[in-house]
Parts: C-alpha cells; structure tokens; sequence
C-alpha cells in the first residue's frame, strides 16, 4: 500500500529567536569595538556563521505524517530518518508556551510504545491543534486495523490482594521439584 503525506511540516525558525538577537547584539558590539581596535572586526564572521548554523539546524528537521507513519528528518549535512509507526503512538500532549503562542505556534509531543524513540517532540508546529487531531485520527484508524489496544498495569496495586515475594509467582516457585 503506498502511503499518502497527510501532513509535513518543519519547525519555525522562531526557536532561533533568542540566538539571533545575541549574535545581532555581539554583531554590533564588534562593529563599535571595531572602531576602536580593528582587529575585532576578525571576529564579525563568528556570530553571522553561529546564525546561519542554527537556521540550518532548524530548517533541515522534518516532520512528515503520512498514512501509516511519522518520519522526522533531522540533519544538516549528514541526514537521519526516523520513523515511528502510528499504531504505536499512545498519548499526545500539545503545549503552547508563551513566547510560542504570540506567533500561533505550539509543541506536540508524543508518547510511544517504540523503543528507540518513547517520545517524540514536534517542536513549534503551526497549527498544532489541527495536526494534533489528525494524528489521532490516524492512530485510531491504525490501531483498529491492527487490532492494537493499549493495558496499562500497575506495580503495587492493592485490589489484588497482596504483592508477591521474590521468587514467587502465583504459587509458583523457582526452586525446581517444589511446589
């Protein structure tokens, strides 16, 4: 069956905000120092290459959701491709930080039953909600599909009478010829 892109995505470049303004700042203070010691003006290269290093970083992730699956690209010379099966997703949480939500973005964040990758972070996505929402769907349509349920157990439960002891399992005992 080949699978439909539903959605894809990269993260804003919002997330650089605070690095941009710092190297704007020691942009401008090695122009000023410039003008007293010219040989401040060799390090103007520095922050205009760490701005352009993180909007790489930032422009090359991907997020793609497709029928059956959630790839995240994620490199900037050297590329990783990781994908998380949908039916194995178990719980979405969508968070909207301030500074986030004064540009209409939010965080998505996934909790997984894979283990490589037990949570995953759609980080500054635009219309989270509405994204959000399609995974759901799509997680349901997948886990009917493969008939996937969830069962959550709890270590020290109370209603099941008591706990077990080391080595003892349902009346089971390790000790080989014992009952």
């Amino acid at each position: 069956m080949d699978q439909e892109i539903l959605w894809k995505g990269s993260p804003s470049q919002v997330l650089n905000l605070g690095v941009h303004v710092l190297a704007l700042l020691l942009i401008c203070g090695l122009g000023v120092g410039g003008m007293f010691f010219p040989l401040v003006w060799l390090a103007l290269p520095l922050p205009i290459l760490w701005m352009a290093w993180n909007y790489l970083k930032v422009r090359s992730r991907v997020f793609e959701l497709t029928s059956e699956r959630l790839r995240i690209y994620i490199g900037v010379f050297n590329q990783v491709i990781d994908e998380v099966e949908l039916y194995r997703v178990k719980d979405t949480t969508m968070e909207k930080p301030f500074t986030l939500r004064l540009f209409g973005l939010s965080n998505l964040q996934l909790e997984t039953s894979d283990r490589s990758h037990p949570h995953v972070l759609l980080e500054a996505v635009r219309d989270g909600q509405e994204l959000r929402e399609l995974l759901r769907k799509q997680v349901e349509y997948w886990r009917d599909r493969k008939r996937v349920r969830e069962v959550d157990f709890e270590e020290n439960s109370d209603a099941g009478g008591g706990s077990l002891s080391d080595g003892e399992m349902d009346g089971v005992s390790e000790t080989p010829g014992t009952p």
